[in-house]
């Protein structure tokens, strides 16, 4: 087994963590108490090829791979988690999506300017009654009269980076009769009449990753700006969601890695009884778990994310790679911060450290991409063909 990195794998890490460690961590503590769209630093992002990793570059993107996205990853998240929310829709659920099921002309005018970081874009699955069960979605596209067009009603919720996205990757019903089976993907502007968007939520962490509802209300979509056929859609968002289970283990991952090191040092400096805490074998102990958690995270993901390269040649599934990589690295970055919390005591608890915003913002790891229930759903229907 090789687990060297190849040089363009680690130029792409070492972009990240410069831009990660110079720009964002110094300002991350002030974009999650006032809940702004940290513009500036997406641009940075976007300049250095981080929000299109995978995108070849003749659409606008870095044209490296699955590796380099997990790496990359890895190291903004460690700096925020914020930020690497608003890098992974960008990068797996939209991108990703359109690469793999877009057309010619869909990926130059669409996926261009998401990946060169000029635009930015959202996924569009989850409604207000139909979060895990997808297929109970409400939202129409129902095609008009002439079959130019499809006339597009509903509401979406939880739509990360809806309040600033320019494009979306929409899901709607096009034939209920046929559950699943009558979803559509359709290809969103969102500055046409018809789009609105809802208040932005306010949310326990993640604050800077710009979420809210957004409505149709007789939005009318061009048939050409359909994603695959008609009926297709629920193929898509599946697919598109194995990918999207990847880029958020790699930021639990990132995450868990911030905290964990700052525990490190702390066990280190703070002393008790006129030792380091870190000579105290019940620390000793913490420590020694938290290690071995991060390190099997780490592992797992870059394990999902050399499926999803193989898969690229042979055109296998990497679900249960992608949902084991997912559970684990996501329990690990609860676990993890709140083990370091706890190390801290009472200074873990305070907003003058991070601990606290690494705690808030590692809960929603479990939750979006597939909550871990369902990650265990899938990876047990998966390694027994039962369902």
């Amino acid at each position: 087994m090789d687990f060297s990195f190849t040089e363009e794998q680690l130029m792409i890490r070492d972009v990240a963590r410069r831009i990660a460690q110079e720009k964002i961590a110094p300002t991350a503590a002030h974009y999650d108490e006032t809940g702004e769209f940290p513009s500036e630093n997406i641009r940075l992002l976007g300049e250095a090829g981080l929000m299109g990793i995978e995108v070849p570059q003749e659409y606008g993107g870095a044209g490296l791979d699955a590796i380099s996205y997990v790496l990359a990853m890895i190291e903004v998240a460690a700096a925020d988690c914020a930020h690497s929310t608003i890098m992974s829709v960008n990068n797996t659920l939209y991108c990703n999506g359109l690469l793999k099921f877009g057309t010619e002309e869909q990926k130059r005018k669409y996926v261009t300017p998401v990946a060169s970081g000029q635009a930015i874009g959202a996924y569009a699955l989850t409604e207000p009654q139909s979060g895990s069960d997808a297929s109970a979605m409400r939202c129409r596209a129902v095609r008009s009269p002439d079959g130019s067009h499809y006339i597009v009603n509903g509401k979406k919720s939880w739509i990360t980076s809806g309040p600033v996205a320019k494009y979306v990757m929409l899901f709607a019903m096009t034939d209920p009769a046929k559950g699943a089976k009558g979803i559509s993907a359709f290809l969103i502007d969102t500055e046409r009449e018809g789009f609105h968007r809802g208040k932005t939520e306010p949310k326990l962490g993640i604050r800077a990753s710009a979420t809210c509802e957004i409505e149709f209300t007789d939005y009318r979509v061009p048939v050409e700006d359909r994603i695959g056929e008609e009926g297709e859609g629920f193929k898509v968002a599946m697919s598109v969601l194995d990918a999207g289970r990847i880029g958020i283990a790699a930021q639990a991952v990132g995450l868990a890695r911030a905290a964990y090191e700052a525990a490190v040092r702390y066990v280190k400096e703070r002393k008790s009884f006129g030792q380091p805490i870190g000579s105290f074998q019940m620390i000793q102990a913490k420590i020694a778990d938290m290690k071995c958690r991060l390190d099997a995270a780490e592992l797992l993901t870059l394990r999902a994310a050399w499926a999803k390269q193989q898969a690229a040649k042979t055109g296998a599934r990497f679900s249960t790679e992608a949902s084991v990589a997912k559970l684990f690295a996501s329990e690990t970055a609860m676990f993890v911060t709140h083990q370091a919390l706890q190390i801290h005591g009472g200074m873990g608890y305070s907003k003058e450290m991070p601990l606290e915003r690494y705690f808030r913002d590692a809960k929603i790891t479990e939750i979006y991409e597939g909550t871990s229930e369902i990650q265990r759903i899938v990876i047990a229907r998966n390694e027994t063909g039962l369902r």
